[in-house]
């Protein structure tokens, strides 16, 4: 029975000591615990995207071992902090967030909810926050619109290049003292913010950099442990998920013209398999190697690049193929598009697929942009219209969105804001 303080709160502090206690008596099973590496200790679901979810056995070996592999590249040490924001049985939370906190002896904070992030990012101060990239982007967009309402986004811009000039050349780094308010806003005391389980804006990561936060992106799946890549506090880029992290090996199969292959994954991170579904193991895990079904490329420093999941290309009728998320990177760039998500539509006419974009407006934002409190659907939809047709000028013609619908609510999402794309059509 856990001793008690006089509110009724139960003192973590009386608790190790009472388990002091304990082994002092001889009560030593947790220590003297054999541990079958190979045995499934843990079994997760996968966020089910495109199909069912399935769940995913994961053992002592594969957990510890990425935990192993991640700690060798990225610092972390008992002094850090951070706080929990994602579900806990989501696999990125458990093994980066949760357990490889345990490992090296941190402390952890949990988000009381979405709604909460910025004021118990005030409270714990946290030093290290592991997000999906659409929370930093919330969180970096409103940074921009709060200089924006002071004047100060043309001021800051200048002065960010002033900044990052004197840190890359003269090692002169001042964006402490310099960007201290910005810095407030993460708890004054953020060194470290990696994004994983989705493709992370590289303007977002840069900007955070140049603030004085380390952000960086990773790879990974639930299938992995989930780490495959990181990026590293020297060896970095911020449009990539990152390199391999140690012990694994990651190659890229069939690549195309482009270098644009399916990724495949080896090491001791690998599932042992899916929960009673044999048919599903067999068809990801041949030869030692674990078929990620992401489609991507490497370049030749060994950056990881991910342009897609190979379920959601859309392939037209004469062959080329389209990724819905380099799209979608486009359209979402638009200050009046909140979110998008980008489909091929079978044409009446028996044409070729007609590329079709979901869009939900920041209806905020464009009732300031033109000055009216409840603008009409037709003034939403002709503005963005306008963003549809600067997106589609940085794409080819194949690639261009002809046409797009409308949404007022947001798309239906997984536990980690992970579009579901057959729920949503």
């Amino acid at each position: 029975d856990a001793k008690k303080s006089e509110n009724g709160v139960e003192s973590f502090s009386k608790l190790l000591e009472e388990g002091r206690e304990l082994v002092k008596g001889g009560k030593k099973d947790y220590i003297n615990a054999k541990i079958d590496p190979e045995k499934m200790s843990i079994l997760l679901f996968t966020s089910g995207t495109t199909d069912l979810a399935k769940g995913v056995m994961l053992s002592h070996k594969n957990l510890a071992s990425d935990i192993f592999n991640v700690t060798s590249v990225v610092y972390l040490n008992e002094t850090d902090t951070a706080l929990s924001i994602l579900p806990i049985h989501h696999t990125y939370e458990c093994t980066a967030g949760f357990l490889t906190m345990l490992y090296v002896g941190g402390t952890i904070a949990f988000c009381e909810g979405l709604k909460h992030i910025v004021k118990n990012l005030q409270e714990v101060k946290p030093t290290i926050v592991m997000m999906v990239p659409l929370i930093l982007d919330n969180m970096h967009k409103k940074i921009w619109e709060s200089l924006k309402k002071k004047g100060l986004d043309g001021k800051i811009k200048v002065i960010m290049k002033v900044t990052d000039f004197l840190r890359k050349y003269l090692k002169i780094d001042l964006r402490k003292k310099v960007y201290g308010e910005i810095l407030n806003t993460f708890g004054g005391e953020l060194r470290l913010a990696i994004a994983g389980g989705a493709a992370a804006r590289p303007d977002v990561m840069k900007d955070l950099n140049s603030f004085g936060i380390h952000a960086m992106q990773g790879y990974g799946l639930t299938e992995t442990s989930p780490i495959v890549a990181v990026n590293q506090e020297k060896v970095y880029n911020d449009a990539s998920a990152g390199i391999p992290i140690p012990n694994v090996e990651v190659e890229i199969v069939d690549p195309n013209e482009e270098g644009i292959g399916e990724i495949r994954v080896k090491g001791d991170n690998v599932m042992l398999g899916y929960y009673d579904n044999k048919e599903a193991t067999n068809a990801v895990i041949r030869d030692g190697w674990f078929y990620t079904g992401d489609l991507g490329y490497m370049d030749k420093k060994g950056f990881i690049y991910i342009t897609g999941r190979q379920k959601n290309v859309i392939v037209t009728k004469n062959g080329k193929n389209i990724f819905p998320e380099e799209v979608e990177y486009y359209l979402d760039s638009s200050e009046f598009i909140k979110e998008s998500m980008v489909y091929g539509k079978e044409s009446d006419k028996d044409e070729d697929l007609v590329i079709t974009a979901i869009i939900v407006p920041e209806y905020e934002a464009i009732s300031k942009y033109l000055n009216k409190e409840n603008p009409s659907d037709k003034e939403v939809r002709d503005l963005i219209d306008l963003e549809v047709r600067k997106a589609n000028k940085n794409m080819l013609l194949y690639k261009m969105v002809r046409d797009f619908e409308i949404r007022k609510e947001e798309l239906t999402k997984t536990t980690t804001k992970k579009i579901k794309r057959n729920a949503n059509i």
